[in-house]
């Protein structure tokens, strides 16, 4: 007897995979699932097996979603966690708690892990029943930075303050740096940006759903009557922000604006990259150079 699997189904069979109390088979009859018992055995023809799936499933699971994830105050917090020895997993959904935009990005990396087993379990019965295999499952829409914030273009009466307040130690992510010399960092960063806003400035700047400042990228001519050439002025995202893709649509929706213009080029200062944005700005199009990074 065989049954379809469809993408609710897939979330149920989830659920149940995720139950480590009870174990459940599948109804092929309905495609439905049920609870072990004696009235229940698994006979490969009525009720089937759920993919085998452990608490060192889980773990396995959480591990490979760490070294993906690229935002290191909450990466930081869930390592911690991992190596504590006890109540790993609900420690873990604690952590996430206080951070909704990566428990968002979490369940969608566990959908997708998890229904990846599905689908081979899946398969394995479809070649016993002399059916073709099937492809992967649709993905879950994984626009997280559309879905969950907002961008605007930078208007100076509404976001220099916080850009201003938001530009911390904490936006040079450089273990050689020491806290002074971050501090000096920001003076540097904040008399640049302010310098730049008195010769006016174009960007965006990004906010979560609950209007938490999440990023922004601005530039300024830094010459009067003369715009042939922007130079980046701010270009950051908060630690608790990174990782969710912002800086790339912040970059990208800004490389589109600029290139509708009549600007000849994009100069981003040395100070203003760290090492971890270089792969970005390569693929976008910037070239290296010894002073920063160029677009022409």
């Amino acid at each position: 007897m065989t049954f379809e699997l469809t993408e609710e189904f897939v979330n149920a069979i989830i659920s149940a995979m995720d139950n480590q109390t009870c174990s459940f088979a599948v109804n092929a009859q309905d495609a439905s699932l049920v609870e072990i018992s004696d009235a229940v055995r698994v006979d490969d023809d009525k009720f089937y097996s759920l993919p085998e799936w452990g608490s060192a499933d889980g773990f396995a699971m959480r591990e490979d979603f760490l070294k993906q994830l690229h935002a290191p105050l909450v990466k930081e917090k869930l390592q911690q966690v991992m190596h504590s020895g006890r109540g790993v997993f609900k420690n873990f959904r604690e952590v996430l708690k206080d951070y909704p935009e990566i428990d968002k990005r979490w369940h969608i990396f566990k959908f997708r892990y998890m229904s990846a087993r599905i689908n081979e379990w899946y398969n394995s019965l479809r070649e016993i029943w002399g059916l073709e295999k099937l492809n992967q499952f649709t993905e879950t829409d994984e626009d997280l930075v559309c879905n969950d914030f907002s961008f605007r273009e930078y208007v100076s009466s509404d976001d220099k303050k916080s850009i201003l307040f938001n530009i911390t130690p904490d936006i040079f992510d450089d273990d050689n740096l020491t806290e002074t010399a971050k501090n000096a960092l920001c003076c540097l960063y904040k008399n640049q940006f302010e310098y730049a806003d008195s010769f006016g400035q174009t960007g965006f700047t990004c906010r979560s759903v609950s209007d938490d400042f999440a990023g922004c990228i601005t530039a300024s001519s830094f010459v009067k009557n003369q715009e042939e050439i922007l130079v980046i002025s701010s270009l950051f995202v908060p630690e608790e922000f990174r990782g969710l893709g912002i800086c790339t649509e912040l970059l990208e929706r800004f490389v589109s604006k600029i290139q509708s213009t009549a600007s000849k080029g994009i100069l981003i200062p040395q100070n203003f990259v760290p090492e971890i944005l270089e792969p970005l700005l390569i693929r976008t199009g910037f070239v290296k150079t010894l002073s920063g990074y160029y677009l022409s």
